[in-house]
């Protein structure tokens, strides 16, 4: 009887303590003002602010609106596109302010992750800069333009889609106060040797990819393994033993993605069929100016 009266009180004090703590909760969030949420968040999606905005329970979908169109009105936010909005910061005019454009990239779906050449830039690999600012999603959409860059939505390899990481090889940056997932430089340096037409003319995907000092060589295999493609994986076979020395590359690695390489003669670049050098290794038909890395024509 004892030990029952010890478990209902013990009960009945949890729930006092989580009541008290949702009472809590509830009045901090329904006494934040919009400009502080604005001041944490220089770009959100509408959905985001109406979370916080509701959290405290008063509020209708209506009123979030309203007072959305009120600080876009009165030049504190930027509408960038629908359900998407960006702080202007005090002293800037709407008018004129320029909105950081990984910040929209990472917020233009809630899964976004900043990828391909897009991801050396942010980085501070990419050999050039571009006005193209491509991100990964599970969900399809539209490009679109905004401030003179154009962003480019990019399916994640169905192989990868139902993974809960996505496939893994992703990280975090923080940029204003705003956290930004991007892939990371082992990803990244597959996904663009898988799909080149994400990261530019094959001299600016070795020259940025060169930038890289350092990777982690087993998740590099494991994750050109992963993709499933042999072009793919012969692609990257033939880059780290070309930088075998500079990426301290074990034969042990380059044998594992060897023996997943086409088992028939494959050109290289497959918008370019022609010319070449063929190595055996690899099964991979190769321009010459990749092969010794002597850049002018091939893009």
């Amino acid at each position: 009887m004892y030990l029952l009266e010890c478990i209902a009180a013990n009960y009945l004090a949890n729930m006092c303590f989580k009541r008290h703590t949702q009472c809590l909760y509830q009045r901090l969030t329904a006494t934040m003002k919009p400009t502080d949420f604005f001041a944490r968040h220089p770009v959100f999606r509408f959905e985001e602010f109406r979370e916080a905005h509701q959290s405290g329970g008063t509020r209708s979908p209506e009123t979030t609106g309203s007072v959305l169109k009120q600080h876009v009105a009165a030049g504190n936010l930027i509408n960038v596109r629908r359900g998407l909005y960006a702080r202007v910061p005090e002293g800037a005019d709407a008018a004129t302010f320029r909105v950081d454009p990984y910040l929209v990239a990472s917020r233009l779906a809630v899964d976004a992750v900043i990828a391909y050449h897009s991801a050396l830039q942010l980085l501070g690999k990419a050999h050039s800069q571009s006005q193209r600012l491509t991100y990964l999603s599970v969900r399809r959409a539209k490009p679109f333009s905004y401030q003179d860059t154009e962003f480019v939505p990019v399916l994640v390899p169905a192989v990868l889609r139902k993974l809960p990481d996505l496939g893994g090889g992703l990280r975090v940056e923080r940029r204003h106060g705003l956290a930004i997932e991007v892939t990371g430089y082992e990803r990244t340096l597959v996904d663009v040797l898988d799909s080149p037409e994400h990261g530019g003319s094959w001299e600016e995907i070795w020259r940025s990819l060169e930038g890289i000092e350092f990777v982690d060589l087993d998740f590099v295999v494991e994750y050109a393994l992963r993709l499933g493609s042999a072009l793919t994986i012969a692609r990257v076979g033939f880059f780290l033993e070309q930088h075998k020395d500079e990426l301290l590359v074990e034969e042990r690695y380059l044998e594992a993605l060897r023996t997943r390489s086409p088992a028939q003669p494959s050109y290289f670049d497959r918008r370019h069929r022609k010319g070449g050098k063929l190595l055996p290794r690899w099964k991979l038909i190769v321009p010459e100016q990749v092969l010794t890395r002597s850049w002018g024509e091939v893009a």
